[in-house]
Parts: structure tokens; C-alpha cells; sequence
């Protein structure tokens, strides 16, 4: 079974940064990705990044792309996401996610964090 243990949110000003951490353990197999995805009450899950363990390839939503970067370091078993000029709209619950590739990611079918709460106030 795979673990996965989000940190780093917070309450921040509009226009502020966060990095989100992910630390994975237990068992993986030699080649998966990583991603991130987010949910507000009262709102559908939303996908937001992810990125191929080995090869580094990454893939954004739209509503994020040039303001958020996926990262990985391999020897501490951990994916980042740096979320800079955050707005409103990013308060969210921010789930890490675990599959066998980008596209399985992407379409959600993933291991699952508990999530991390960040808040963006005006």
C-alpha cells in the first residue's frame, strides 16, 4: 500500500505563495507519476498538476499554468507544488494523488492523501 502525507498549506493574502509538499511511502512501482488536485465546498473535484517520476514530464490545468510548478526529488520520495500570485479562487482542499502515468492522473484514478487546507483571502 502506498502512503501519501500532504503539508505546507495555510491562510495567505491574495498575491502571496505556498508550497505544498507530498512525502510517499510504502510500496511504488519503478515507473508512475505524481499529481495534485483541489476541491472547494460545494464544489467538483478540480485537477491541477502532475508530473512522470521518472522522466520529469508535467502537465497543467489551464487554470494554473504559469502561475503553479510541479517538482519532484526523488531521493526524499516527495512531489512539490509551488503555487505563486495566489488568488481567491486557488482556496481549496489540496489532495495529493499517486498512479501508474500522467494520463491515469489526470483522470483521477489514484491513491489518495489525506489533503491539506489553503485559504487565499482578499
Amino acid at each position: 500500500q502506498v502512503q501519501l502525507v500532504e503539508s505546507g498549506g495555510g491562510l495567505v493574502q491574495a498575491g502571496a505563495s505556498l508550497r505544498l509538499s507530498c512525502e510517499a511511502s510504502g510500496r511504488t512501482f519503478s515507473s508512475y507519476a505524481t499529481g495534485w488536485f483541489r476541491q472547494a465546498p460545494g464544489k467538483e473535484r478540480e485537477f491541477v498538476a502532475a508530473i512522470s517520476w521518472s522522466s520529469g514530464s508535467t502537465y497543467y490545468a489551464d487554470s494554473v499554468k504559469g502561475r503553479f510548478t510541479i517538482s519532484r526529488d526523488n531521493a526524499k520520495n516527495t512531489v512539490f507544488l509551488q503555487m505563486n500570485s495566489l488568488k481567491p479562487e486557488d482556496t481549496a482542499v489540496y489532495y495529493c494523488a499517486i498512479g501508474a502515468s500522467i494520463a491515469v492522473v489526470t483522470r483521477g484514478l489514484n491513491y489518495w492523501g489525506r489533503g491539506t487546507q489553503v485559504t487565499v483571502s482578499s
